[in-house]
């Protein structure tokens, strides 16, 4: 609230004008008195007022015409309309159309009428006040947000580092696989997309869910996991259990549980003839589905000596492999190539590299004019 209570009164009769000046300013208020609406107008353009006073009728314009645009100079302000009592009826309009606090009869009753306008200016302080704190909680609340903001991205970055290190290391458990779960991560979000995919949480939730599906060979035994040979019956069964073990392990990280399904059903086949749960056809989850034509991918163009060539049919989503299909092979070696960058980068500094510079070698392979060439010892077929 301004220190100086300013109050500006209109009315075209210079006796009454002169007493409302004198009483307000006995009250202790800094008045601007003028007998013309129109200087009134350029008083209210040239300094603010808490509270406006103006008589219902003045030649060229009445008090409600005047205190309507006096809104619309200065909303804020507090209006009071004066008039004699056979325009009151007349008078009641100005209520709608320039907000009006009080109406007040002439003559006037001096302790009503200092009454009045002491409202008014308590009331626009109040409301001045209750502007003031609106904006510091839009302000704290924008702060709040952006505060908020940062925390995800760290979090979200910090989270991402974790996981990457986490699957580092399961990639090098078994070196004939490294980087294999990046790539397959990145192969499947590539068809999600192809499919026409959107969201972005989806999108992030089929990534993720491709990126751990292996999450759960932590609980297996080296071992099982690296043996050269075929597995006997209970190491077999050791190694099928590595999606419940995914599954449980996710179960405890809030943001990940929409992701473990995929983690679950990643060995899931289109045919029914996968594990854990025997699931076939659309009853598997579609990032699981989806995953599967990407795994399939990255096998074949990858050695993999104990496995062989396989039918395709009956295993997988044809929906996956026709969006799968539709996308060129310059995207898949691109991809192939961001990946290879990045661990790279991973064994020349000995530590996973925060998700922005991922981002810059993306940025950088996108601007890249000549295409990518394919990658040593990789065979596409």
């Amino acid at each position: 609230m301004p220190e100086v209570e300013r109050l500006l009164v209109v009315d075209d009769e210079a006796p009454i004008l002169h007493a409302l000046q004198r009483t307000f300013e006995a009250a202790g208020y800094e008045v601007i008195a003028c007998a013309d609406p129109s200087e009134a107008l350029d008083r209210l353009r040239e300094k603010p007022f808490q509270v406006l006073s103006a008589d219902y009728m003045m030649p060229g314009m009445t008090g409600a015409e005047f205190l309507a645009q006096a809104k619309t100079l200065q909303p804020e302000t507090i209006r009071i309309l004066l008039t004699a009592a056979h325009d009151f009826s007349a008078a009641v309009d100005a209520v709608n159309n320039g907000e009006i606090f009080r109406i007040l009869a002439k003559p006037w009753n001096r302790v009503e009428l200092l009454g009045t306008v002491r409202q008014a200016f308590d009331t626009y302080a109040l409301r001045e006040k209750n502007r003031q704190l609106t904006a510091i909680v839009q302000s704290q609340n924008a702060e709040l947000a952006g505060l908020n903001k940062g925390l995800e991205q760290l979090v979200d970055e910090r989270t991402t580092n974790l996981l990457d290190g986490m699957v580092a290391v399961l990639d090098y458990r078994d070196t004939e696989t490294q980087w294999h779960s990046r790539r397959v991560s990145r192969f499947t979000r590539r068809v999600a997309e192809q499919l026409g995919i959107r969201d972005a949480n989806e999108l992030r939730t089929i990534e993720m869910g491709s990126l751990l599906h292996d999450i759960g060979k932590i609980g297996v035994r080296d071992a099982v996991l690296l043996k050269p040979g075929p597995l006997d019956q209970d190491e077999w069964h050791e190694m099928r259990e590595h999606p419940r073990l995914g599954w449980a392990l996710l179960q405890r990280i809030e943001f990940l549980r929409d992701a473990s399904v995929i983690v679950l059903q990643h060995q899931e086949r289109y045919d029914g003839r996968g594990y854990p749960l025997g699931l076939q056809g659309e009853q598997i989850v579609l990032g699981a589905r989806l995953f599967a034509v990407a795994d399939t991918y990255d096998a074949i163009t990858n050695d993999r000596p104990y496995r062989r060539a396989q039918s395709h049919e009956a295993q997988l989503d044809p929906n996956g492999v026709e969006a799968f299909c539709a996308i060129a092979e310059e995207e898949w070696l691109r991809i192939r190539s961001e990946v290879e960058k990045i661990s790279l980068l991973e064994q020349e500094w000995g530590w996973t590299p925060p998700k922005r510079v991922f981002e810059q070698i993306r940025e950088a392979a996108n601007k890249q004019k000549q295409p990518i060439s394919q990658p040593p010892g990789v065979k596409v077929g």
